[in-house]
C-alpha cells in the first residue's frame, strides 16, 4: 500500500497549466476573454475535479462576471482541445479537471451518500493497467478509474 497516494483536496494555483491553456486556446483561434480567463485560472486552481456549478459559484465570488453559458462553452473548448479532462464519476453531473501537458493524472473516490470525491494515486493499478493492455493487445490510449463507496465521516 506503500504506492498509494490520497491527496487532500487543496486549492493551489498552477500556473503552469493556467498558461498553458491560454496558449492552447490562443492557438486554435479563441479570443483572450475575461470570462474565459476566469473559468481557466479557476481550474488552474483545482486539485481535483469540479462541476461547471462549481466553477460558477467561485468566478461569482472574484471580480470577473461570467454567465452560465461562457462557462460551458469554454469547458467544451477546453475539452475539445484536451486541455480538461471531463468526468462522469456517477453523480449525475460532468466534473472537470485540468488535463496536465506530461500525462500526469489521478483517480478518484466518490462517497455515494455525501457526494465527496477524494483524488488519490496509486502506482500499482497504473502498473495493472498497463500489464492488462499488454495481455490483451488491446492500447489504451487514456483511463479514469472511480471507486464508490462512504467516506470515513458517512461510514461512521
Amino acid at each position: 500500500m506503500a504506492d498509494v497516494t490520497i491527496d487532500p483536496m487543496k486549492a493551489t494555483r498552477n500556473e503552469t497549466w493556467i498558461e498553458h491553456a491560454m496558449q492552447g486556446l490562443a492557438d486554435a483561434g479563441y479570443q483572450k476573454g475575461a470570462a474565459r480567463r476566469a473559468v481557466v485560472e479557476c481550474l488552474g486552481r483545482q486539485a481535483c475535479a469540479v462541476t461547471a456549478l462549481e466553477i460558477e459559484e467561485e468566478i461569482r465570488q472574484g471580480d470577473t462576471a461570467a454567465g452560465r453559458a461562457s462557462i460551458y462553452r469554454t469547458l467544451e473548448q477546453l475539452e475539445e482541445l484536451s486541455l480538461v479532462h471531463r468526468l462522469e464519476m456517477g453523480t449525475g453531473t460532468a466534473s472537470y479537471e485540468a488535463a496536465e501537458p506530461g500525462g500526469e493524472h489521478h483517480h478518484h473516490l466518490v462517497c455515494d451518500r455525501c457526494g465527496r470525491v477524494v483524488p488519490f494515486q496509486d502506482d500499482g493499478l497504473e502498473r495493472a493497467i498497463k500489464g492488462l493492455s499488454r495481455r490483451s493487445r488491446f492500447e489504451v490510449s487514456e483511463h479514469d478509474v472511480t471507486l464508490h463507496g462512504l467516506c470515513e465521516r458517512c461510514a461512521a
